[in-house]
């Protein structure tokens, strides 16, 4: 049984990420404890809220620190909804004066439609090859955010979804990846994602 950590900085009720991972059969750890997570076999970081506020409380946690030592250490890290866009460099959301951990380069940004924040189930374009989308590729998942990065330069698979505009939707790059969208919140397809990402622990 893979061991994970949900990485506990004060980012938010976290309790349905505990019962998803769970449910698809990792043993699963909500704690903030540095040693914990260094030590388990995948990380998941969490994030709700404003991006400035969710890197602050990242950072002052020491949180950060530790999702720096196990990507340079090639330990798998997954980030979701404003704890992906903390791995970018920076975001226009306002509160700003905490930068992001810039683990990717890239802004976090306002989405441009008619409607925000963009609240419901969305497909996504997969990426070519993708580990974390084997087997869902035809599936929608559940989004709720007004902010997202929008282009990706580094070399990684970056699969893509629309709302008013096209938007980064998910990061695979190496030990380290990302959603923009909610998997604990996307039901079965959610379920087969986190499956995918605890095989590749």
């Amino acid at each position: 049984m893979k061991r994970v950590v949900v990485l506990d900085y004060g980012s938010g009720n976290v309790r349905s990420v505990v019962r998803m991972l769970e449910r698809v059969g990792a043993e699963v750890t909500l704690t903030g404890d540095a040693s914990a997570a260094l030590a388990a076999d995948g990380l998941y970081v969490p994030g709700v809220g404003n991006f400035h506020a969710c890197v602050g409380a990242l950072v002052d946690s020491g949180g950060a620190a530790v999702v720096r030592s196990r990507v340079e250490a090639g330990r798998p890290v997954l980030g979701v909804c404003v704890g992906f866009q903390s791995f970018f460099e920076d975001s226009t959301e306002e509160g700003g004066g905490r930068p992001g951990l810039g683990l990717w380069t890239g802004q976090v940004s306002r989405l441009r439609a008619p409607v925000v924040p963009h609240m419901g189930w969305s497909p996504v374009t997969v990426a070519a090859g993708s580990t974390l989308f084997r087997g869902v590729e035809d599936e929608r998942f559940y989004f709720v955010h007004s902010f997202a990065p929008h282009s990706f330069d580094a070399p990684a698979l970056v699969s893509t979804a629309e709302h008013g505009e096209r938007f980064v939707a998910a990061v695979e790059d190496g030990a380290l990846a990302g959603t923009q969208f909610h998997p604990e919140k996307s039901g079965d397809a959610g379920a087969h994602l986190l499956t995918n990402w605890l095989e590749t622990l």
